[in-house]
């Protein structure tokens, strides 16, 4: 397996363009774009790439103090989390184990995917486990379980996701994130403008769709 191409994720044939989802699992507010960025970007005709980085190496270097030592902002994001997956119908359970203890190993796993064409599924499925059924999504049983509910083989992605390549490969995509000028998640880059945030989805299609508009004119 090479990592190289790995965030193409899935076929984009006739599709009016590509906008680059930046995702970190880990990411509360992720969840949310997890969820429905497939289907706000079909309805505008936009294709998605998935591309995992490790935001935590990102915030650390910006001093940016997790929610979870912050309680008066740690509550309001967990119901503002609530009342927009209730605007967008996205099953809640409540508050799930925050932080997850690590974020590299499931990133890596998802760039394993991207390079394989199914990292959107176990995105996906890691989020499903780890929002509503309160597992870890860097932790057994999540990890394993999440893998087998796509038809993935744990033992084989593990080894591939644990490799140096793709320790490697999450470095680059980090760096590359950086170079963007992202500095959270989720992030979605049409060309080189970023919108910060699951409230900016919407704008961030709509913004891709245009552009291609005016590439093809």
């Amino acid at each position: 397996m090479s990592m190289r191409g790995a965030t193409a994720d899935g076929d984009h044939r006739g599709m009016s363009g590509a906008i680059d989802f930046w995702f970190s699992i880990g990411s509360t507010y992720s969840y949310l774009s997890v969820m429905r960025i497939d289907v706000v970007a079909r309805q505008s005709g936009v294709a998605v790439r998935w591309r995992p980085f490790d935001v935590r190496a990102i915030m650390v270097e910006m001093n940016n103090i997790p929610f979870s030592t912050k309680p008066v902002k740690a509550r309001y994001m967990w119901r503002d989390l609530e009342r927009r997956a209730a605007m967008y119908a996205i099953p809640w359970a409540g508050i799930p184990p925050y932080p997850i203890k690590t974020l590299a190993l499931p990133n890596r796993i998802a760039l394993v995917g991207a390079s394989e064409g199914w990292c959107a599924e176990y995105v996906k499925a890691t989020y499903r486990r780890w929002f509503l059924d309160g597992q870890d999504a860097s932790t057994e049983p999540n990890v394993s379980q999440s893998l087998k509910d796509i038809g993935q083989e744990p033992a084989r992605i593990l080894a591939l996701a644990n490799s140096a390549e793709t320790n490697a490969a999450l470095d680059r995509e980090t760096d590359a994130a950086r170079a963007l000028g992202i500095f959270g998640a989720p992030t979605f880059a049409s060309g080189k403008e970023i919108f910060w945030g699951d409230d900016r989805l919407e704008d961030a299609v709509e913004w891709q769709r245009h552009a291609q508009a005016a590439s093809a004119d």
